[in-house]
């Protein structure tokens, strides 16, 4: 039995004359031996977009392998495929791909390219040195509120209507807005959910090496290979989300208007503790405090005259929004 029922094929040629890096992507069925051809500047574009391996699912299902050179890597797409390769054995691909340049660049260290024991040891160092500077407690939260605090002044010093209503009827003018306060303010918690889920800023996931001889969906896969899980085609699978393309805070409420957490919700990654992002706790106090404390002070318009902006992300070293202005109007 083969790895994977479907197979794509990518080979990278420098053509020195010109100076100028092509690539070109065979993608074919193993069964009907159809191919399409694709050239383009920069193969870690292609490797590293979603929508480009959103496109490939539909023609070839939610897993496939894309070779580059003689290293196959496995796309996964879709919430299912995602969660059944990274949380059902999640030790078996805790490992990281790393290139020769980063290799030469970080040594195999540091905690996003480390793999094995050096990476466990960095992870427990870092997860040590966070909680000693306090997070997971009170006193880590009051650093937070208090930046917001300065952040709302900022605005000040320059200055959602049912955000504004609920903001209001939960909370004092001068109270301090805490993380627990997401359980007595659901739509607000469910905007700042909405705006992970629509605006990601990752491409795909970083990928992962299987350190084990392991099983995905049914396949066999071996120690060694790479798997790269499609983080953008869960975030915007039409079997997980009612409007995956359209901003919907209904996305997490309940039709009594309560809160609802969603598996599919997986901007930080998956796979229990591993690999997912370390500071993530930190990130979601920091995010609700941050977004809660400024529609509270300040209405967000457009300029006049301005009707709409671009959601399409630029490609950088994250998915980035296009620059734009915004008014910020003190309540």
């Amino acid at each position: 039995m083969s790895v994977l029922p479907r197979t794509l094929a990518l080979y990278n040629n420098y053509i020195h004359g010109d100076d100028v890096l092509t690539t070109k992507l065979a993608v074919g069925s193993v069964n009907s031996g159809c191919s399409v051809y694709l050239r383009c500047m920069w193969f870690q574009y292609v490797l590293f977009w979603p929508l480009f391996h959103l496109q490939l699912a539909k023609t070839h299902g939610n897993i496939y392998t894309l070779w580059f050179g003689w290293t196959p890597v496995i796309i996964l797409n879709g919430y299912q495929a995602v969660k059944d390769g990274m949380t059902t054995h999640p030790e078996d691909v805790s490992g990281r791909m790393v290139s020769p340049f980063f290799r030469a660049l970080a040594k195999g260290k540091g905690i996003i390219l480390a793999s094995g024991h050096h990476w466990k040891q960095q992870r427990r160092f870092g997860i040590t040195t966070l909680r000693s500077l306090g997070m997971g407690k009170k006193g880590l939260e009051y650093r937070v509120q208090e930046e917001a605090s300065h952040l709302v002044e900022f605005f000040l010093n320059l200055k959602e209507q049912r955000d504004h209503s609920e903001l209001d009827a939960v909370l004092g003018p001068s109270q301090l807005i805490c993380y627990k306060d997401r359980r007595e303010l659901p739509y607000t918690n469910a905007v700042v959910h909405e705006i992970q889920r629509f605006s990601n800023i990752v491409f795909v996931g970083m990928p992962r090496v299987c350190v084990r001889n392991t099983t995905l969906l049914g396949f066999p896969i071996k120690k060694g290979t790479i798997i790269m899980p499609n983080i953008a085609s869960v975030l915007y699978d039409p079997e997980q989300w009612e409007t995956p393309r359209q901003f919907n805070p209904g996305h997490f409420l309940d039709k009594e208007g309560k809160f609802v957490s969603r598996e599919a919700f997986l901007p930080f990654s998956a796979g229990k503790w591993h690999r997912v992002c370390l500071g993530e706790h930190l990130a979601r106090t920091e995010l609700f405090i941050f977004f809660a404390s400024l529609l509270r002070a300040f209405t967000f318009r457009l300029p006049e005259g301005v009707t709409k902006i671009s959601t399409e992300p630029i490609l950088g070293g994250t998915l980035q929004p296009h620059p734009y202005r915004l008014c910020a109007i003190p309540r």
